[in-house]
């Protein structure tokens, strides 16, 4: 397979990209970004870089079906290799293509230069051939043999059996495996098909087990359409239309429902970390048991890991006598008790540039392994790309239109870019509509309102138009008479923490149902509140009227709370009951902590008190711990907070995108290389003889001759420029440079050579 350019002259690309206007050069520059980096010295230098195989395969990924189509059309017909017409590329294509298609085809490569030349002679990059692939349009080589012949005649005189074979190859790949490839006999020694049609040309012989049909013999074949049946157009991607205010409500919703988890996530994972597995992910089971806690489905526990650690909100850390666990960091507190909106933007940002595919967490690699969450198989760098690529595709639908199903855009997208997203292209479409619904970036198959805003305009911009959506914290409940508690809205971040104290959620939504138990009573009472203070915040937080049942309850609760201390003897227990310790030491649990009473009202053990406590609340009894000033103190397991780990710092990939300006500068640069290039210098000067060059370039300067510089930066970077001297003086010369076009000061022992031109 041809792939080199010595069949061309090297500066054939060169004189055609001189011969283009800066417009049209600037257009160049902005569909293939890479080729000005750095930029380039003249055309030569950028013709060849357009030729780069690497290069070539980065702007082939933004080419649609259809052109590209066409550009396997231009390689099939040898355009790399020699120029070829138009008519014979429509010959290929086929005739339901439309004229005018074709010429937009042929006009987006030219501007990205795939392609070049005029419609009776166009030719492509060699590299075309590389990326295309080893069969081009399913088809084999060329065999030079059948260059001039009329294979159609050959193919008429056939018998079936072997015109059979060649139609199955044809429809197919064009390579097949055979023992009769053993070697090519003459015809007259040829016993089956494949032998026979080795002996006239219609096969060519690989090896001793595969043949390989000619691109001839393919292309009469397959008859007026070579290449297939091509789309032509972009499939219509189906969308139904919804009040914009419709999708941002439910959006709002799905972001409540996700701060939720996000908060429960980090308040679980303080009191139970999961451990970090060896492979350095998140393991099965704690997954499960996280999901169990928190109410919701595992992939919803996946993508909030990732985000969480994504956002420096929970990181790996080493804790004493644990290993490593996965821990919130120092950063959760803040977060944590910002406003709903600036958390939401916290997570919905790091996901939009998390480098990691959570999807596909659960599934198996080549050597059949569980993929966990978290782990290192998971990083895909090329992920927050093709993440904005498609949320862009419900950017550009009106607001409010919504796309029905993820396989439609999945097909809207592979033939706007048939070469982007590699395998996973339909698998991420789906991952990432799934992931952005339950984030609220997306609802009912549209982009929100705030989504909008943070892929155009960023996460500042989002929190305000997300603020402006969510419902207003509310500073109030509604006590019901069956214990329950309804919170009418999200609650503001410190009632939320005391009704959570003193209540479990039933059921969340809108409003959100709390219940409470005796259980979660003695919770706030080992919290340290006091009866006095739960009958407070009911009366002073309920719009309802506080039932009786509910203030009996606490009172109940509150009266036998409390009646049993412990403190450190290794731990001791005392109360003003001696019935109760009396009942106590005869209960099994006395036994199990090595009880002994020390006085009537006083009891010792050598269990830890934190163990003491845990066996007696586990008997039935409620006792609570004090501390040394005889008041009620709370040893529930701490929070724990892991610090910030140090780690690269996360920075947005540099866009690829020039401006203007930059566009004009590049520009300007390449028509001075040009100008360099096509000029001879008059006179030079070397380095090594700074008078001279000094003398020379103030001879220049009084002339108002340009002069050409060979300049060496304060980075070490060389570089050629043409100059107007406008003073030389202080060892600097002052000049317009052609190629920046603007003043500049050039050091004059950085200037290595000077010629006049």
């Amino acid at each position: 397979m041809l792939a080199t350019v010595e069949w061309m002259p090297p500066t054939a690309l060169a004189d055609w990209l001189r011969c283009l206007d800066d417009d049209a050069l600037a257009a160049l520059l902005r569909a293939r970004p890479d080729l000005a980096a750095p930029a380039p010295a003249d055309s030569a230098v950028l013709a060849t870089r357009a030729g780069i195989t690497a290069s070539v395969a980065r702007s082939c990924e933004d080419l649609d079906s259809f052109t590209l189509a066409v550009l396997t059309a231009l390689v099939v017909a040898g355009a790399d290799r020699a120029p070829v017409s138009q008519q014979a590329l429509s010959r290929l294509l086929g005739p339901d293509v439309p004229a005018h298609r074709l010429r937009e085809a042929l006009d987006a490569l030219r501007c990205r230069v795939l392609a070049w030349g005029h419609h009776e002679a166009l030719t492509v990059v060699p590299a075309a051939r590389e990326i295309i692939g080893p069969h081009p349009g399913r088809l084999g080589r060329p065999a030079p043999e059948l260059d001039g012949v009329d294979v159609g005649a050959m193919l008429a005189d056939l018998p079936p059996p072997e015109l059979r074979v060649l139609r199955t190859l044809a429809a197919a790949a064009p390579v097949g495996t055979s023992r009769d490839a053993a070697e090519v006999l003459p015809l007259y020694r040829a016993r089956t098909p494949v032998a026979r049609l080795l002996a006239r040309g219609l096969l060519r012989r690989i090896d001793a087990g595969t043949v390989e049909l000619p691109a001839q013999v393919g292309i009469a074949l397959r008859g007026a359409s070579p290449l297939g049946i091509l789309q032509v157009d972009e499939p219509e991607l189906a969308v139904c239309r919804l009040d914009p205010t419709t999708v941002d409500s439910t959006a709002a919703s799905a972001v409540q429902d996700i701060l939720r988890h996000a908060e429960n996530l980090l308040s679980w994972w303080s009191r139970q970390p999961p451990a970090v597995l060896r492979s350095g992910g998140l393991g099965v089971r704690d997954l499960r048991r996280t999901a169990r806690h928190l109410e919701t489905t595992e992939s919803t526990v996946v993508l909030l890991a990732e985000v969480t650690v994504a956002a420096g909100l929970v990181t790996s850390a080493e804790d004493e006598g644990d290993g490593r666990l996965w821990l919130p960091t120092v950063a959760a507190d803040p977060w944590l008790a910002a406003r709903p909106e600036q958390r939401w933007v916290t997570l919905a940002g790091a996901w939009l540039d998390l480098p990691r595919l959570p999807g596909l967490a659960g599934t198996r690699d080549d050597r059949d392994r569980q993929l966990a969450p978290l782990s290192d198989e998971l990083r895909k760098p090329a992920v927050p790309g093709l993440r904005r690529w498609v949320l862009d595709a419900l950017a550009q639908l009106p607001a409010g239109s919504g796309i029905e199903h993820a396989a439609a855009l999945a097909a809207v997208l592979a033939w706007r870019a048939p070469r982007r997203g590699g395998r996973l292209r339909d698998d991420l479409v789906g991952w990432t509509l799934d992931e952005a619904t339950a984030l609220g970036v997306v609802a009912l198959g549209a982009l929100t309102s705030a989504g909008r805003v943070l892929l155009s305009t960023g996460p500042a911009a989002a929190a305000s138009t997300l603020g402006a959506t969510l419902p207003a914290p509310v500073d109030h409940v509604l006590v019901q008479a069956d214990r329950t508690v309804v919170a009418p809205g999200p609650l503001a971040p410190e009632l939320a923490s005391e009704i959570a104290l003193v209540a479990d959620v039933e059921s969340a939504g809108a409003a959100t149902v709390y219940r409470i138990t005796e259980a979660t009573l003695r919770r706030a009472l080992d919290a340290g509140r006091s009866a006095a203070d739960i009958h407070e915040l009911f009366q002073t937080r309920s719009r309802t009227p506080v039932p009786q049942a509910l203030r009996y309850l606490i009172d109940d609760v509150a009266r036998q709370h409390g009646r049993l201390r412990t403190g450190t003897a290794a731990a001791f227990l005392h109360s003003d009951d001696t019935a109760l310790l009396a009942e106590l030491q005869a209960h099994p649990v006395a036994t199990r902590t090595a009880l002994r009473r020390i006085a009537p009202t006083v009891l010792v053990s050598p269990v830890p008190l934190t163990d003491l406590l845990d066996e007696l609340r586990s008997a039935g009894f409620t006792p609570v711990a004090e501390g040394p000033d005889g008041q009620v103190v709370d040893l529930g397991r701490a929070v724990r907070r892991a610090p910030i780990q140090p780690s690269p710092v996360r920075r947005p990939a540099p866009s690829r995108m020039l401006s203007e300006q930059q566009l004009a500068a590049v520009v300007r640069g390449v028509r001075a290389g040009d100008l360099l290039v096509s000029r001879r210098p008059a006179l030079t000067v070397r380095s090594g003889s700074a008078a001279d060059t000094l003398d020379l370039l103030q001879q220049a300067t009084r002339a108002g001759n340009c002069v050409w510089i060979s300049y060496v930066d304060s980075r070490g970077v060389a570089s050629r420029r043409i100059v107007r001297p406008v003073s030389v003086g202080g060892g600097v010369l002052e000049g317009f440079d052609r190629g920046g076009g603007g003043m500049r000061s050039f050091p004059l022992h950085r200037i290595t050579s000077v010629d006049i031109l």
